[in-house]
């Protein structure tokens, strides 16, 4: 039964939602921050170049977003059937946690690339089930704060075992550990910590909307995908909108994604680097909350587009980036738009939707977030590989973010039409 709102302060079921975003953020903090240097590492003990390194894992983070967007339609469809959301969610979890222990104790390059895309894929699909949950445990007026709240948490809660790891790794000769087995430990904490988190929204979060179930699961879903492509192409507002977040979406995680394969390339000290992405989390925190306040007053959209347009700025200071300062600088503007551009954008779009289908369109809505996902590495991969030099791929990102800026105009527009 649906828990009752009644009041400002947040229920036991959005409590438990928010700290599954705590418990995931850690995994994507190792993913952004210690892995990249730990497999430029790897690649370098077995003599492979600077650039053929970041070529190589942008390459891999693309091949693990394209298997997932390939499923996620398919896989979100058949998790709005009453009790499959949570059902499929935990398969997803399951690979994630096992992927990531499997690539922790990976031998060499190739087995631990092989290990951390099952693990990538498997945190990935989990994603898709748990944004959809956002329907099941709130009102779309709490939406923007809710959603905001968990990637706040997210971010301020993902360096509580990161710092415990990163400690381990700074002081790794005073505890008499080798540099790889402390990295090793600190990859071990945040999956312990990812389950362990986890445990609140397998107790307390339920699935509120629901298909009823049908005979032919299967093929009931594929009608189902066919019919929500048709409804897709006639909602010019949904569509537009969906299509822009495509493209700024692209820019966005791929600085995420991407921040220390790039300042490693051009020379930034890792520990610098680390540090900085800290200070990310941190500043990240405040101004998460903070555009949930700010939606409120100025609109949700509008929010969007100005953190879009900040992050145009974010691609002009990576294009120029040489020194550690301007490192900080650039992790300290990402900072500031990070968790609100993630965040307000899922609550939209889970306002424009239907709640009974809230999986499905999450998993269109992922399989365009995903493939912005792919297409992003892809570019620096591409500018590391042909030109030598990733800025100009960074450059690129501006016009992302200037298309997706342009179609929620559109989006807006066709909105106000209806």
């Amino acid at each position: 039964m649906k828990e009752k709102i009644n009041d400002s302060r947040l229920t036991k079921a959005e409590k438990s939602w928010i700290l599954y975003d705590v418990a995931n953020s850690a995994f994507i903090m190792i993913v952004t921050a210690t892995i990249p240097i730990y497999f430029r590492g790897l690649t370098e003990s077995a003599g492979m170049a600077a650039a053929t390194s970041t070529s190589v894992w942008g390459s891999a983070t693309s091949i693990s977003i394209l298997i997932l967007a390939i499923l996620s339609p398919v896989l979100g469809a058949i998790a709005d059937y009453e009790n499959m959301k949570k059902r499929i969610f935990t398969i997803f979890f399951i690979l994630a946690i096992t992927g990531g222990v499997l690539f922790t104790f990976a031998p060499n390059w190739i087995s631990f690339l092989v290990f951390f895309i099952l693990s990538r894929i498997g945190y990935a699909a989990c994603n898709i089930f748990y944004d959809a949950m956002l329907i099941d445990v709130t009102t779309d007026e709490r939406m923007d704060r809710v959603s905001s709240y968990g990637y706040a948490f997210g971010y301020i809660g993902s360096c509580i075992p990161f710092i415990t790891g990163l400690l381990l790794i700074l002081n790794n000769e005073a505890l008499g550990l080798p540099m790889v087995t402390a990295t090793r430990i600190s990859f071990v904490i945040t999956m312990v910590w990812w389950a362990v988190m986890t445990i609140p929204l397998y107790k307390n979060v339920r699935q509120n909307y629901a298909l009823p179930r049908q005979e032919h699961v299967i093929s009931h879903t594929f009608r189902r995908l066919g019919a929500t492509f048709q409804k897709l192409k006639k909602d010019k507002s949904l569509l537009y909108f969906i299509i822009g977040y495509f493209c700024y979406i692209d820019g966005v995680y791929t600085i995420i994604s991407m921040s220390t394969t790039y300042g490693s390339e051009v020379g930034i000290d890792s520990n610098a680097m680390v540090l900085a992405l800290l200070l990310t989390q941190f500043v990240a925190f405040p101004c998460s909350i903070l555009s949930g306040v700010l939606a409120k007053k100025l609109g949700t959209m509008r929010l969007i587009k100005i953190f879009i347009i900040m992050y145009i700025g974010i691609c002009i200071i990576g294009f120029g980036l040489d020194t550690e300062l301007e490192f900080w600088i650039l992790a300290l503007c990402v900072g500031v738009c990070q968790g609100g551009i993630q965040a307000l954008s899922r609550s939209h779009f889970g306002k424009l939707i239907p709640k009974e289908e809230s999986s499905e369109y999450f998993g269109f809505f992922d399989v365009f977030g995903k493939f912005a996902d792919f297409f992003g590495p892809l570019i620096i991969s591409a500018c590391a590989f042909f030109l030598h030099e990733s800025k100009y791929g960074v450059l690129s990102l501006i016009l992302l973010f200037v298309i997706g800026l342009f179609l929620l105009v559109k989006s807006e527009k066709a909105d106000a039409c209806r």
